[in-house]
């Protein structure tokens, strides 16, 4: 099953997502990636969904790749003596403490310490997803004495977010240690990791993962945009998490942030997901704002790998209308001779090692000839995802022996995954190639392709080769492996 398009779709599955029937028609309307989030249901729910994705696979012939994303540390205020909370008035009192004590109108716990040791006078506390914002006047390492400066209705257990300092949380809680080894365990490609702050939180996950899913980190804090690069260099992958970025920082703030860590990303050579609320109204409605549609196209248009449906397909009355609206947006985002002249404008010219200089030939050599895709042998991703950094005009054939690896690349943009078997000779990488161009549809018996690959085959980093083959019988049929 052939994609028209290079963006990939994340759908989030849920309570209206999770039965074999539905999960095929998501992937048949466009999705690319499923995400299971463990921040609801069992173990057993995301197990199930588990099983009947890669029945899924199974059955259509299409690697898919599967995306775990971690709830990481929630802060939540306490209870109140009234079930129906109490009103903050702007300019009252509040005070924010370790007491146990049911809360009322002028305080309430907030069962974290390590928010009041980091705290200082002058920082805000955001209660509620930002409905609620407290001004700090005084704190201690129990307390917090605060002004209501936004009010609003304040009840048990809502959110607090804390978007001036750095707090001394790990990323990681209990429950996301055990669900981290619950996904490796069961398989996943992708583990997305909530609350990043510094890059020692992706160290602490990368440690614990051990190899078994690739690591992707959420830009959803302050901390975390200032320390991106950091954070970058030692992620697999990046998620520009808008929801409590724009809670966290003023709202007009977060296009440019997102431009920013697309680029950045892109830049890198790693996946970027552009998420949250994109098609938000489409919870309800089965047509979508034109906002949502143009906010959609912008991050296809800035070059973004994926773009993810959350509720929209978890829990929403519309999860196939949602994927298909994704699907067709990004069709006619990429017909536009508008969206190549941006995505070339804002390409990266990286001539720092071979490999840059192999991926770069081969686009140009592409685009300047009537060359029908270009296909890459990659053990590990890293070819295929240096070739789709340069967002060739062409289709890209991702080739390899792994499974597991043609799950991860399919986060990818423009990444045609497709398994072959091992090879140790370049003029055996090409006879693949040329078949698998073939068979895929990518060219035909007249035509050429590129075909990158690093030799010794087998071996990361070693890209170094380029060959115009072409798709002709006579090669297809050669028994002279040499």
């Amino acid at each position: 099953m052939r994609r028209l398009r290079n963006v990939k779709i994340v759908a989030t599955l849920g309570p209206a997502s999770s039965d074999y029937k539905m999960i095929r028609a998501l992937f048949e309307a466009g999705a690319d990636v499923f995400r299971l989030n463990m921040s609801h249901g069992t173990h057993d729910d995301i197990r199930a969904r588990h099983v009947i994705i890669r029945q899924v696979e199974q059955d259509t012939g299409r690697p898919i790749c599967i995306l775990a994303d971690l709830q990481g540390p929630k802060l939540r205020v306490g209870t109140f003596a009234n079930p129906g909370g109490e009103e903050l008035i702007e300019g009252a009192a509040f005070r924010m403490d370790l007491s146990t004590a049911p809360g009322d109108a002028t305080r309430v716990n907030l069962p974290h310490p390590e928010i009041f040791a980091a705290l200082e006078a002058g920082t805000s506390l955001l209660v509620n997803d930002g409905k609620i914002r407290l001004h700090v006047d005084k704190c201690g390492k129990d307390f917090a004495d605060c002004t209501v400066t936004v009010g609003g209705t304040i009840s048990n257990r809502k959110g607090v977010n804390v978007p001036d300092v750095v707090l001394p949380v790990a990323a990681l809680s209990e429950k996301d240690r055990g669900d981290l080894e619950f996904a490796c365990e069961l398989g996943v490609d992708w583990l997305a990791l909530s609350f990043v702050q510094r890059p020692e939180d992706v160290l602490e996950a990368r440690q614990l993962a051990k190899g078994r899913a690739a690591i992707l980190s959420k830009i959803e804090k302050p901390a975390a945009v200032k320390a991106y690069d950091a954070i970058l260099r030692v992620s697999d992958g990046i998620m520009v998490a808008r929801g409590d970025l724009g809670v966290e920082l003023p709202v007009h703030s977060v296009p440019p942030i997102q431009k920013r860590l697309v680029r950045g990303a892109r830049a890198a050579a790693k996946p970027v997901i552009v998420a949250t609320q994109m098609l938000e109204s489409m919870i309800e409605s089965p047509v979508p704002t034109r906002a949502e549609v143009s906010d959609v196209a912008t991050a296809i248009y800035e070059g973004a790998d994926a773009v993810m449906l959350s509720a929209e397909s978890a829990a929403g009355k519309y999860p196939i209308e949602a994927v298909t609206t994704m699907h067709n947006v990004a069709l006619s985002v990429e017909k536009d001779p508008t969206y190549r002249q941006i995505i070339e404008a804002s390409r990266v010219v990286a001539r720092e090692t071979v490999a840059d200089g192999i991926v770069a030939a081969a686009r140009e050599i592409a685009e300047a000839t009537n060359i029908k895709a270009i296909a890459c042998f990659s053990q590990t991703g890293t070819t295929a995802s240096l070739v789709a950094r340069e967002r060739p005009r062409v289709p890209i054939l991702a080739l390899t022996p792994l499974m597991s690896t043609a799950r991860r690349m399919s986060l990818t943009w423009g990444l045609y995954a497709a398994i072959t078997a091992p090879q140790d000779r370049f003029k055996g990488a090409v006879l693949a190639a040329v078949k698998a161009a073939r068979d895929g549809g990518f060219a035909g018996q007249e035509d050429q392709i590129v075909v990158t690959a690093g030799v010794p085959f087998n071996v990361k980093g070693t890209t170094n080769i380029l060959r115009v083959a072409p798709c002709d019988e006579r090669l297809i049929s050669s028994a002279d492996p040499e």
